[in-house]
């Protein structure tokens, strides 16, 4: 019993010494996150900047809008006492209209906004995708991940994808 066990135990460690350097070639792996690079690259940032040209003016349009309104409340609050009840009513419901006037540009600036933001961040991410893809085939990654919980800084690669957008060439590649 001993020596069959014996024999079995010998085995396995035969095979496992034969193939241990398949187990030992090293896999080269990456970590990339995409937070750092929609929020740091040159990318990223002209978009954000291009989106807060293109909605400056509506959005300044809408505090304006905001402004009449409240000031038409409050006016209505501070006279309302004094106006007779058919005045009252008509500013009342002239308030009213104006508020859910507001809300309605409100929500259609939000959406407008929303998908610009969408489109732009699409166009931000597809480059990032590209330059990601560069770099695992022309440094031979055998895997890149983005966003995960827990990494190592040895394995983050997120500085050279931001510098391939930036416009700056990347290192060499690692060994």
């Amino acid at each position: 019993m001993k020596r069959t066990l014996l024999g079995w135990g010998v085995l396995w460690l035969a095979a496992f010494a034969i193939g241990f350097p398949a187990f030992a070639q090293e896999v080269k792996i990456g970590y990339v996150n995409s937070e750092r690079i929609l929020r740091e690259s040159a990318p990223a940032r002209a978009a954000q900047t291009k989106l807060e040209v293109e909605f400056s003016r509506r959005e300044r349009e809408l505090n304006d809008l905001r402004s009449r309104v409240k000031a038409a409340a409050d006016r209505l609050d501070k006279e309302g006492l004094t106006l007779g009840e058919s005045e009252r009513n008509r500013r009342q419901k002239e308030v009213v209209d104006q508020d859910r006037d507001l809300q309605r540009k409100q929500r259609e600036f939000q959406e407008d906004l929303n998908q610009r933001k969408n489109e732009e961040l699409s166009a931000v991410v597809d480059r990032a995708n590209r330059v990601i893809r560069q770099i695992f085939e022309t440094e031979k990654y055998d895997l890149i991940v983005q966003d995960a919980v827990h990494w190592s800084a040895r394995i983050d690669i997120t500085d050279k994808v931001i510098r391939s957008l930036n416009g700056t060439t990347p290192p060499a590649p690692t060994k």
